[in-house]
């Protein structure tokens, strides 16, 4: 059994040709795609099914995914002959990362306990743009557990103004002060 190689090095190479082909934005888009389809529960399954012939699995992508460039498709089949199939997901986070880079964009992840209106998103997005001098490209997400505020997460930062976190903060501090007493 081929040993699992990090998706970081595929990433770089696959974006290096891409660059190279002027097809960035092209092939993260198909990548997508490959990972959509390599993350499929039964179909990730059948990719790593040892008693598979290799080229079987090799032409179900071909098969499943015509539509795709024949180097993000032979991506996948090399994750495959190598039985790396788990790792199309670091491919695709680095990869699109390195095309952030070059296009100077800055993703972020927004969290908070009741949906935002787009007006509300949009200042946001315009807030972390300001602050970090770049295009903002803003995903958001409800959790109802952080109670009111905002988490913002900015590549490997935290901006945490959550109301669950001021309460532990202040929970932390009552019962600090308690200890002193």
């Amino acid at each position: 059994m081929a040993t699992q190689v990090g998706g970081q090095r595929y990433a770089r190479a696959l974006f290096d040709l891409a660059v190279e082909r002027d097809a960035t934005d092209n092939w993260a888009t198909d990548l997508a795609q490959l990972v959509e389809v390599m993350q499929d529960e039964q179909f990730n399954l059948f990719l790593k099914h040892a008693e598979v012939p290799l080229d079987r699995k090799i032409e179900s992508l071909a098969t499943v995914l015509p539509e795709i460039d024949a180097m993000v498709r032979n991506l996948g089949s090399l994750l495959v002959t190598r039985n790396s199939v788990d790792a199309i997901g670091d491919v695709a986070v680095g990869y699109n990362r390195l095309v952030d880079e070059r296009l100077g964009r800055q993703r972020i992840e927004v969290t908070t306990a009741v949906e935002l209106e787009p007006a509300e998103g949009e200042r946001i997005r315009q807030f972390v743009a300001n602050l970090v001098q770049r295009e903002v490209v803003m995903s958001t997400r409800v959790d109802e557990s952080i109670l009111g505020g905002i988490v913002i997460q900015i590549g490997d930062r935290l901006m945490d103004g959550s109301t669950r976190s001021r309460l532990e903060d202040l929970r932390k501090q009552i019962r600090a002060e308690a200890a002193a007493a």
